[in-house]
């Protein structure tokens, strides 16, 4: 497919700079680039050879405006398939914006964000998860998650789509074959094989949906809220955790009224901390709704830090929250702080995890991250080996699992093979748009929103 406009933007960061990129892909690309380009060599961009970069001066308004070098990829042997252009000019505000108004003029329209990748896709030079890769590379925050990302965009995920994809599609024909032709012998799947190799595929789903916990929580951030009773150092350990002062602290119970956000890397993985109100029965009308905003934010997140003051001994209160967190269906870390000072309460094999820390002097945070990547990723992380590393991944590899759970169940009840392939097909879909072979127009927009002008 080719899309009929040709785009332009400012692929660098807009401001001062060494150098500036402006980028340019579409039918008309190497024409417009001319018209704003003048080679040194006296030959114009369109005859330029393929990936090949030349010294040229930029003009603007019929003027020499920089120097510069252009470069020229030919499709479909290039990023997006069709013609592009790479223009490196000065990296000042004003020259890069008139250059950019350059080719404007000369017939090109402003691109949309993640414009150039979206094209990549769309024309087959890139698989769905490759491309979602390319932006978590560029938002990564640890090395972790470049890792994971990189190894989406070299094609780990998309390599493990395609073969569940390929599997279940040949058990699929192999099924039409047998209910098309009963007679004539046309398949080589039996139907006790067909139970065993939907088996099979629901095994290598699973794991790979085991992988989400992991990928999310290095590449996305874990949504990490941090609670308990008042007064036992809760902003203390927000502001510990973000080497920030981040939360307001005093003496005072109940200074802590809304919910106080930030954001912490603990090894290879990101905490999105959330510093809520202490959590008591009080008779103030705002503290309260606090209080209730503390338990829903406890209940959505996907880990608490319950803190606890181990120099006071543990009361009734201390109990009742104990109670609500367990119930939670939420992992739990105990963070019990002020081991500065004697300690009276045990608070030890109620939780799974437990730390000892003391905000005040700053000690303990590296084994709350440490119990933290524990957690989620099982204290290391196979790079090697796909990851899914964001929510719609996640949903279609669920939908696939189900959807085959579904089709063995038929079988198992007796069914007969075309009435499980209703469900093997619904699989097939999932898996199809896992890596994006099959996937709605507005599902590709969304994506692709999210990417910067320019890439």
């Amino acid at each position: 497919m080719m899309f009929d406009k040709t785009v332009a933007a400012l692929s660098t960061p807009y401001g001062r700079g060494a150098i500036a990129m402006i980028r340019m892909t579409g039918g008309d690309a190497l024409k417009i680039a001319s018209a704003v380009f003048r080679a040194k060599n006296g030959k114009s961009l369109s005859d330029q050879p393929s990936n090949h970069a030349v010294y040229g001066q930029f003009i603007y308004d019929g003027s020499v405006i920089d120097d510069g070098v252009a470069t020229v990829y030919r499709a479909p042997l290039s990023y997006t398939g069709e013609d592009m252009a790479e223009l490196c000019c000065h990296g000042g505000v004003l020259v890069s914006s008139l250059v950019l108004r350059s080719l404007i003029d000369a017939g090109a329209c402003a691109a949309e964000g993640g414009e150039f990748t979206k094209r990549a896709f769309v024309n087959g030079k890139l698989r769905l998860t490759s491309a979602e890769a390319i932006m978590d590379i560029i938002d990564a925050e640890t090395v972790g998650a470049l890792k994971l990302a990189g190894g989406a965009n070299r094609g780990l995920l998309s390599k493990e789509a395609e073969e569940l994809y390929n599997e279940l599609k040949h058990l699929i024909a192999a099924a039409y074959a047998y209910i098309d032709y009963p007679d004539e012998d046309m398949t080589d799947v039996t139907v006790l094989e067909l139970k065993e190799r939907i088996r099979s595929l629901i095994e290598r789903a699973e794991a790979l949906k085991d992988t989400y916990k992991t990928g999310f929580a290095v590449c996305e951030g874990v949504r990490t809220v941090i609670a308990g009773r008042t007064n036992v150092g809760k902003s203390s350990l927000l502001n510990m955790l973000t080497g920030e002062q981040t939360a307001i602290v005093t003496e005072i119970p109940g200074t802590t009224r809304d919910v106080v956000t930030g954001s912490v890397i603990c090894g290879q993985i990101k905490l999105k901390l959330s510093d809520t109100a202490g959590i008591r029965e009080t008779d103030d009308t705002v503290e309260r709704i606090g209080v209730l905003k503390a338990r829903q934010t406890m209940k959505d997140a996907q880990l608490v830090l319950a803190v606890f003051d181990g120099s006071k001994p543990r009361d009734e209160e201390d109990d009742k929250l104990i109670a609500e967190l367990l119930s939670l269906s939420v992992p739990v870390i105990a963070v019990i702080n002020k081991s500065d000072l004697p300690q009276s309460a045990d608070y030890d094999g109620i939780f799974e995890r437990t730390v000892r820390i003391s905000a005040k002097n700053k000690e303990g945070k590296e084994d709350i991250a440490k119990a933290a990547e524990e957690l989620f990723t099982g204290g290391a992380i196979d790079y090697d080996k796909p990851h899914l590393i964001n929510e719609r991944q996640y949903a279609q590899i669920s939908s696939f699992i189900s959807s085959c759970r579904s089709a063995l169940d038929a079988l198992m009840r007796g069914e007969t093979q075309d009435v499980a392939c209703f469900d093997l097909e619904e699989a097939l879909s999932a898996a199809a748009g896992l890596d994006g072979r099959d996937i709605k127009d507005d599902i590709v927009d969304e994506i692709f929103s999210k990417f910067c002008v320019g890439k």
